[in-house]
């Protein structure tokens, strides 16, 4: 009897692994797909009525658009691409039966290339246990396919499969053919069909499924679904001040506190100095932004946990496609806003070249925690606190910092994709999860990482550039206060290139140490004025009596689009592996952040600001 091909398919996590090994009793061979180091297994094993089958497990798919290596891989085998092996007779489609409303999409595709195949509806009993109950006999008139209940773990719940395989190679002699995968209009209709098929053989499922497609209803509507998450990051940035103000007024008064006492009690030397006007001024005028930095990341952490962050991917794909920028793209980018770095490694999930440097590319305009120190500061120092409205002018000028990142960043991708990177750009596929509320000790654990890694680089890289910045700018002592030190001289080369667009010499000086780490700047701020004498007030105050309000809003527009971070500058040159596409990212953020900064201190000096 001459052995049948068939080509173990599914989606990722639904139990192909258990299922295989369960048919083939463990004994497979794996292989790389020619070409390519994307591992794929092969088994063979013997029905019940004697069909000897040699069974093939793909890498998970979620449909015939492939973005990976591995899943090109699983279409090409599917389809019968590969010129040195022939197509598989049959495919075995494994999906769980907990998830079947999300992967019937999945199953009309496969069922649209009109091979042989069999639909296994895999973990039944998972399923029923929580409520799904599925019209198995209705769901295989509506394909027109043999379904059935599997429970891959065991072999009993396997031998209906095994019958229903026998009766399927026996009536309909399986035979390798070419097939086609559906085009993005068949899709469509594809989408639709499921939805009809689902209202049809679910019986019954679980409330929280229910309630999930009730609130997506709202949450993804067309209109409705961007001004609610426009507003909800509205309402963030609104928490980040409001909420924040006690707390760093209490780390504020403790900073001052020691200070003051470090002061009184030490003899007026050197070690002094360095104590009260290199590292507590320095690491002080960073820490306090810690509540911030908390109270950002819980939010961020919630709605990742509920599962309304990857509704915030699904509506932002549309956007990111017109742009030309991979559908994929988002989650890297909506990584950056934590750290660009991550953002940056992330970009690695995007198979097409051109599309993962276009991110790696716009990756640094995501407005990422280490600029809310220095946003913090400007802010709190130059804006009132006054309400425009129910909101707060502050918080308002936050929430637009952001967006011109986020703007900026769509602009330059259109750009890049327009020229340097052109391209066609790739769909964005992803399951949505049902809503749940966050588990506190994740939540607890993820927040406690987070503000550590925040302390951490406080206590090492600004502690660090503080003691440095400090000696530099002591010395050597000279009648010139700061200009005549190290620092001074330094800073005395950026100055007339700064001067243009309202930087001073202090502002050039903290720059430098400030490429270490954005937040740096902050420190080296607080480094530098406590030097001149000026550590009587907070440095919020200091700066209002030394800036004007158009240096102040200029210092703003630069950070947000300066690549001050050398350690994101090189995993971008890793991650690019081009000092070519390196030099183009920095001179571009540069020459952003100079022109942004010039044009706004002269609009805001124009308008008599």
């Amino acid at each position: 009897m001459n052995r049948v091909r068939l080509a173990l398919v599914g989606a990722p996590n639904s139990g192909k692994s258990t299922l295989f090994n369960g048919l083939t009793g463990g004994r497979a061979k794996t292989a790389n797909y020619a070409g390519v180091t994307v591992e794929r297994r092969h088994g063979v094993f013997t029905t019940p009525a004697g069909h000897a089958v040699d069974l093939l497990d793909l890498p998970g798919i979620y449909g015939f658009t492939t973005r990976s290596l591995d899943e090109r891989v699983s279409v090409d085998t599917i389809l019968g691409r590969n010129p040195d092996e022939p197509a598989p007779d049959g495919l075995l489609v494994l999906i769980d039966a907990g998830d079947i409303r999300t992967q019937l999409h999945f199953i009309l595709q496969v069922r649209a290339l009109g091979r042989p195949m069999v639909v296994a509806l895999n973990m039944i009993d998972l399923a029923e246990r929580d409520g799904v109950r599925i019209d198995v006999p209705a769901l295989e008139r509506r394909l027109g396919v043999p379904v059935v209940p599997t429970r891959a773990t065991r072999a009993s719940g396997r031998a209906a499969l095994l019958e229903r395989l026998d009766a399927a190679i026996a009536s309909e002699g399986w035979t390798a053919t070419e097939g086609k995968a559906p085009d993005s209009a068949d899709l469509k209709a594809l989408q639709r069909e499921a939805r009809h098929v689902a209202r049809e053989v679910i019986l019954e499922e679980p409330a929280i499924n229910r309630a999930t497609r009730a609130i997506d209803r709202v949450v993804l509507n067309k209109f409705a679904g961007p001004l609610i998450l426009a507003a909800i990051l509205f309402l963030m940035f609104q928490a980040v001040f409001s909420w924040a103000t006690a707390p760093m007024d209490a780390i504020d008064t403790g900073v001052a506190a020691i200070s003051d006492w470090i002061s009184a009690t030490m003899p007026d030397i050197w070690l002094r100095s360095l104590i009260t006007d290199g590292i507590i001024a320095g690491v002080g005028s960073v820490i306090i932004f810690l509540p911030q930095i908390l109270i950002l990341f819980s939010l961020i952490l919630i709605l990742e946990a509920s599962g309304y962050m990857a509704r915030a991917a699904f509506m932002m794909d549309e956007i990111m496609l017109r742009v030309g920028l991979n559908g994929r793209a988002f989650i890297p980018l909506l990584s950056s806003f934590a750290c660009a770095i991550p953002g940056i490694m992330a970009a690695r999930t995007i198979e097409n070249e051109r599309d993962r440097l276009t991110t790696i590319m716009v990756a640094p305009l995501m407005t990422c925690s280490a600029r809310l120190p220095v946003y913090t500061l400007i802010i709190s120092a130059f804006i009132p606190p006054t309400s425009v409205g129910p909101f707060g002018l502050q918080g308002l000028v936050m929430f637009g910092l952001y967006l011109a990142g986020i703007v900026s960043a769509v602009v330059v991708a259109f750009i890049l994709k327009r020229t340097v990177t052109k391209g066609p750009p790739q769909a964005l596929l992803m399951e949505l999860p049902t809503y749940k509320m966050p588990d506190l000790k994740d939540f607890v654990i993820n927040l406690y990482s987070r503000g550590w890694a925040f302390l951490r680089r406080a206590g090492t890289v600004i502690f660090t550039v503080s003691v440095v910045l400090w000696f530099l700018a002591s010395y050597p002592a000279s009648d010139n206060g700061i200009r005549g030190s190290f620092a001074g001289m330094i800073g005395s080369v950026l100055e007339p290139i700064l001067k243009p667009i309202g930087f001073n010499l202090e502002i050039a000086i903290a720059l430098v140490p400030g490429m270490a780490a954005r937040e740096v700047a902050v420190g080296a701020l607080g480094t530098v004025y406590a030097l001149q004498g000026n550590d009587e007030a907070g440095l919020a105050t200091l700066l209002q009596t030394a800036w004007s309000l158009p240096t102040a809003l200029a210092f703003l527009a630069w950070y947000v689009y300066a690549p001050q971070c050398l350690a994101s500058l090189a995993v971008a040159r890793r991650e690019m592996n081009s000092w070519g596409w390196t030099a183009l990212l920095i001179v571009y953020l540069f020459a952003m952040a100079y022109v942004a900064a010039g044009a706004t201190y002269w609009t805001a000096t124009w308008l008599g600001l």
